[in-house]
């Protein structure tokens, strides 16, 4: 958990850097000193005109020389919690978690299910819940996943 926390704080250094890596329907690649990561925007969501909300991608990380991958969404919001983050990718679905120390975030103990999922399926779908009890549901195309994963895998 400490390398986790470790990544988002350089994350959240980096905030500015990472959305602007980030494209609507295209996984990106990008590596720092420590780390590298891939990540896409979704290419729709049904959250309400009238809601505010901040950024919100996925993304998958590691750190350099380490072989664990992370898979970590960025709801824009804060989630409610304690609540079940659901992925659904294409007709299987996994719980993602969030914490108190970090609400707009959420992680799985299933990263390597989700990857494998992630590489043969065609459509990721996030539901969450805000804690102001708004209900979003964000799509993202996993088109071009497995080309970015295999190059966060061989160059990090």
């Amino acid at each position: 958990m400490k390398i986790i926390l470790k990544f988002l704080l350089v994350l959240y250094v980096a905030h500015s850097s990472t959305l602007n890596a980030l494209e609507v329907g295209k996984w990106s690649f990008e590596k720092a000193d420590e780390y590298c990561y891939i990540g896409s925007l979704a290419t729709e969501t049904d959250l309400p005109n009238n809601k505010k909300r901040g950024d919100f991608y996925v993304l998958v990380y590691k750190n350099i020389g380490d072989p664990d991958t992370v898979v970590q969404i960025e709801a824009g919001y804060s989630y409610k919690v304690p609540s079940d983050i659901i992925v659904s990718i294409d007709k299987g679905e996994y719980k993602f978690y969030t914490t108190e120390d970090l609400p707009t975030a959420a992680w799985t103990e299933e990263d390597a299910k989700v990857i494998f999922a992630m590489k043969k399926g065609l459509e990721l779908k996030i539901t969450g819940e805000s804690s102001r009890g708004t209900i979003t549901n964000d799509i993202y195309t996993l088109n071009g996943f497995t080309a970015a994963y295999n190059q966060l895998i061989n160059d990090c």
